[in-house]
């Protein structure tokens, strides 16, 4: 069965290239922001979320709080996908519970290699 990837970011052109290095190996859901990622994940309970930082009415690190609060949600992985690359941004994300950190522009590779290891395939 394949594996379901959540993938949270605001910029369209990020949802497409993740959507289409994914979709030939995992069944992609995707959100826009921070609020839809918390309803998606509730509802269609992915085996992995890849979360951006920057984003409108809930940013990525309260998101993963957030997600990291809930029992339907609290052991699946996160990881986050953001240019934010600086040591105070990725310390706040493993503070906030990600699994992983991945700074854009991605590498596919190092992306695919690093959902891999989370969902164990």
């Amino acid at each position: 069965m394949r594996k379901k990837i959540l993938i949270v970011d605001d910029s369209k052109t990020i949802l497409t290239l993740e959507r289409m290095l994914l979709a030939s190996l995992y069944d992609v859901v995707e959100a826009r922001n921070g609020e839809e990622a918390l309803e998606k994940a509730m509802t269609e309970k992915p085996d992995l979320i890849l979360l951006d930082i920057v984003m409108p009415k809930l940013d990525g690190f309260e998101t993963c709080v957030r997600l990291r609060d809930s029992p339907r949600t609290k052991l699946t992985p996160i990881i986050i996908v953001t240019t934010r690359g600086e040591a105070k941004n990725i310390e706040a994300g493993y503070r906030a519970g990600c699994t992983d950190y991945i700074t854009k522009p991605l590498n596919g590779a190092e992306l695919l290699a690093k959902i891999r290891d989370c969902v164990g395939e």
